[in-house]
């Protein structure tokens, strides 16, 4: 049988909801079961069954309609419009409390639906829940208080059509420029595709607007934490506690904001008072396991991480942050527990993908490599289909990055920036030893360590706006093109933008991997910088990647083709900048460090002008806030085992050796 074009479809589901719109129900009920046999698209699919469920019910054929709706729901079970439908069902079924959990998931997964806000307020009053009708009531009264246009927004936003809805509000927004619920909608938009310079842009002018609007304030200080700029984040919590001093997301978002800024105690404190406050929130033990982490306390990280899926036994999170510690060992009970929790069907996909990977850790920890293999494998192509990243995307900055930023560029321009030597930046891939290079650096008096920075990638990305890849003054053709003071300027806001992560040294880290794709841009604002360059084989350095689940920004390891061109990309561009700027990078081997600790050392303190301390060689007994995966790594002395970890899963990695040109 032909199949009917997509947007023949599209207009007979137009046809059929008109059908149902003028009672004809038969009819409509008729023309989806044969559109049904017209498309082979999933998402029309489900949206001609949710129509034939809805024309039951208004037919009154409510047996039929809750099979059809009970069908539909194993096909799609987020599908928040039919659980909406679902409770309307049980309603004409005169089953109360059924009807109730169907609207209340439906209003979980969709917080727009009107109609589910209307009879829950109902239900909730008929079995005498009072604070359950005022929570509805508030939340109904918020959504109607939206323009239509918004409202609308908000609906297709909790259905995944991000950009339908960008596309809606921005054109609302070109018609009234000062809406505030406008900005702060567009802005949420923008963080979920991860456009973050629009969104905090469009957060900071609606506080310019309305500077008394808690809501604009408190995404703007989660989006804040989000980017690393804690100190700002640090200033826009205080702002907030002044008008709710007795908040307590306010308070452990300020706690956050000061783990961010190496104020570990502090943060502590606040996370602990929070706790006892509220004991029952998994998040907020999480919060504090990650400031302990983060200050080496490990045993009482441990405890905090457990606390928190005790309280939440599905909590991935926490799960994960006890695999992350890379010393702890899952017993057979929490493996089992995490099994459990893993075949849960309304498991969020953050927690499963979470799981995957702490039990495949768990499994690798006991030599089940196979077992363990397949727990990665699941978790990392769950979370490759989620983030819609592609390879092509980084090879063409690499490719114009190698066209645009060349040797002439750097005579004509290379004097420009800021004479400042304060930044050592180590750059490379995720997982290639730049903790270790770190910790080794920041054992030497003269040198801060500090963390992933993300102020480079931050200019870089304003540089590059939002114009297509054709547009004449994109990043990085426009280096060769803009002012030149602008250099200068984006030298000394980067010295000054970082000041907040130092101490008193004359030096200090960045050690944000990413950055190798912006050397050209660091050597023109900060001409005499140093570049350390973090290299492991290939093999070790990819698999490492590809079973480490990574907070953010590393979305190419999540898939082992991707992950090996990703890899030689790197080689690709690291070769460009050893061309054009040669003497500025210095290239240092995981492997040789593990080999010959000491050479290593004096090699990368002459390289940066440093006098050998031997304090440098025994860095694991440093005292300092680690904030990476690898940080109790590097709190112990070389081990060599790792470097030869991937040959357990060798067999499952031809994929990889095939990209990497490795036999």
């Amino acid at each position: 049988m032909e199949k009917t074009a997509p947007t023949s479809i599209a207009l007979q589901i137009k046809s059929i909801q008109q059908l149902i719109q003028h009672a004809k129900f038969d009819d409509a009920i008729k023309l989806s079961e044969q559109q049904l046999q017209q498309t082979s698209d999933k998402t029309q699919q489900i949206e001609l069954k949710y129509l034939i469920c809805v024309a039951q019910r208004y037919a009154k054929d409510y047996t039929k309609a809750l099979a059809s709706i009970q069908a539909l729901l194993e096909a799609d079970e987020k599908h928040s419009r039919a659980n909406q439908e679902l409770g309307y069902i049980y309603l004409a079924l005169a089953q109360p409390k059924q009807a109730k959990i169907a609207f209340e998931k439906a209003i979980k997964l969709n917080p727009s639906l009107v109609a589910s806000w209307q009879e829950l307020i109902h239900l909730y009053r008929d079995q005498n829940q009072p604070e359950q009708v005022q929570l509805a009531a508030n939340q109904l009264a918020k959504l109607k208080s939206l323009p239509a246009a918004l409202l609308a927004v908000t609906e297709l936003m909790h259905q995944g059509k991000l950009l339908k809805a960008e596309q809606i509000c921005r054109h609302f927004l070109q018609q009234n420029k000062r809406h505030i619920e406008g900005m702060c909608l567009l802005a949420e938009i923008g963080i979920e595709l991860k456009i973050y310079d629009d969104a905090e842009f469009l957060l900071s002018s609606a506080l310019e607007l309305a500077p008394e609007n808690i809501y604009a304030r408190s995404q703007y200080l989660n989006l804040l934490l989000r980017l690393g700029k804690y100190k700002v984040a640090e200033q826009q919590v205080e702002i907030l506690l002044i008008e709710q001093p007795d908040n307590l997301s306010f308070k452990v978002a300020k706690a956050n904001a000061l783990t961010g800024l190496g104020k570990i105690a502090q943060a502590i404190t606040l996370f602990e008072q929070a706790i006892t406050q509220d004991g029952n929130t998994a998040g907020f033990h999480l919060q504090l396991g990650h400031a302990l982490k983060a200050k080496g306390e490990i045993a009482k990280a441990v405890a905090a991480y457990q606390q928190a899926y005790q309280l939440t036994p599905s909590y991935g999170d926490a799960f994960w942050s006890l695999a992350n510690t890379k010393t702890y060992r899952f017993s057979d009970d929490e493996i089992a527990q995490m099994q459990v929790q893993q075949a849960a069907q309304d498991l969020a996909i953050t927690d499963k993908v979470q799981l995957h990977f702490a039990i495949g850790k768990a499994f690798e920890d006991r030599c089940d490599y196979d077992q363990a293999f397949q727990s990665y494998q699941q978790g990392n192509d769950l979370q490759h289909a989620h983030n819609g990243f592609d390879i092509n995307n980084i090879e063409q900055q690499v490719e114009e990055q190698i066209k645009f930023c060349t040797a002439e560029l750097f005579q004509s321009r290379g004097q420009l920036g800021l004479n400042a030597s304060d930044a050592i930046f180590i750059v490379g891939l995720p997982r290639a030893g730049s903790t270790l290079l770190e910790q080794i650096l920041a054992s030497h008096s003269q040198v801060d360590g500090t963390m992933e920075l993300h102020n480079v990638l931050g200019l870089a990305s304003r540089l590059r706006g939002r114009k297509p890849s054709n547009q004449a003054n994109q990043y990085p053709k426009n280096l060769a093109e803009i002012k030149a003071e602008y250099f200068q300027r984006f030298g000394q806001q980067f010295i000054d933008e970082t000041r907040v992560y130092r101490e008193d040294a004359p030096f200090f880290i960045d050690k944000m991997p990413n950055n190798f794709l912006h050397i050209g841009l660091i050597r023109l604002m900060l001409p005499n910088a140093k570049i350390i360059d973090a290299r492991r084989a290939p093999m070790a350095c990819c698999f490492s990647g590809f079973k480490q689940l990574f907070a953010e920004g590393q979305d190419f390891s999540y898939n082992l083709e991707d992950i090996g061109r990703y890899y030689q990309a790197y080689l690709k561009l690291m070769a460009h900048w050893q061309s054009v700027l040669p003497d500025f990078i210095l290239t240092v081997n995981h492997e040789d460090v593990v080999d010959d600790l000491e050479t290593q050392v004096r090699r990368i303190l002459d390289f940066c002008g440093l006098e050998f301390e031997k304090s440098c060689l025994d860095f694991h007994k440093t005292q300092r806030n680690i904030k990476t995966p690898s940080s109790e790594q590097v709190r112990q002395p070389i081990y060599k085992s790792a470097t030869e970890q991937w040959r357990y899963f060798e067999q499952h990695l031809t994929p990889l050796k095939k990209v990497l040109n490795i036999e």
